[in-house]
């Protein structure tokens, strides 16, 4: 499948982007030259490749929960530009 200007307009103009006809032809050489490189990569046989998500293998390193005291509120809102009632105080952000 060939990437065409018209191609790169449309999908511009479902997205709301403003292309000049320069960055239009520039768009379509870009997104050729990737699916060329696709096209490529499906002529690999994989068939005994088992799928995976990563590279190299990683495994999660988790650490046992540990219940601890909280900090005490004193110094939780020392460094708060504002509080109120033990609370972080902010500026309103949604209207009634």
């Amino acid at each position: 499948m060939k990437i065409t200007k018209e191609t790169v307009e449309h999908v511009a103009n479902l997205a709301r982007l403003y292309l000049t006809e320069e960055e239009k032809e520039e768009m379509a050489e870009k997104l050729n030259s990737i699916l060329e490189y696709m096209d490529k990569l499906s002529e690999l046989d994989t068939k005994d490749v088992p799928p995976t998500s990563h590279v190299i293998p990683i495994q999660n390193v988790f650490r046992e929960d540990e219940v601890f005291d909280s900090l005490p509120l004193d110094e939780v809102l020392k460094n708060a530009p504002d509080s109120e009632k033990g609370f972080f105080k902010v500026p309103r952000v949604i209207e009634e």
